[in-house]
């Protein structure tokens, strides 16, 4: 219900946000995170994993592990929209190479953190005006 609340809030102009959090009790398989969605891993009571697609347009699926007995490990915070908040930041080691925080939701971008191919955290096609 807060998902439909958060949703129709951002339709109108009165809530931010770039992501949403998602709870399930079993990790997502390829293709079941969708943008937008920061899947939140629980099962037993346990956090597990929390899960998105990377910000910088490859596409990547990022699991982000939450087990405090792994390294590393990332903790994640929810507001009452469920807008998620995690620490500490996220840099993908791939090709894309992008680097960010999310808080309250929304993708901040480290310094040099954004990939090529990208204008205010938007991906850009050729030919398309800036």
């Amino acid at each position: 219900m807060r998902r439909i609340i958060a949703k129709t809030l951002k339709r109108f102009g009165l809530l931010d946000f770039d992501l949403l959090s998602k709870a399930v009790d079993s990790f997502p398989g390829a293709g079941q995170v969708a943008s937008g969605d920061l899947v939140h891993v629980v099962d037993g009571g346990i956090e597990k994993w929390a899960c998105l697609l990377c910000p910088g347009g490859c596409g990547a699926a990022i699991p982000l592990s939450l087990n405090k007995q792994r390294r590393p490990r990332w903790t994640v915070r929810f507001d009452w929209f469920q807008r998620p908040s995690i620490e500490p930041s996220v840099h993908q080691l791939n090709a894309c190479g992008c680097h960010f925080w999310v808080r309250g939701g929304r993708i901040e971008w480290c310094k040099d953190g954004m990939p090529p191919g990208m204008v205010d955290g938007l991906p850009t096609r050729p030919g398309s005006p800036r």
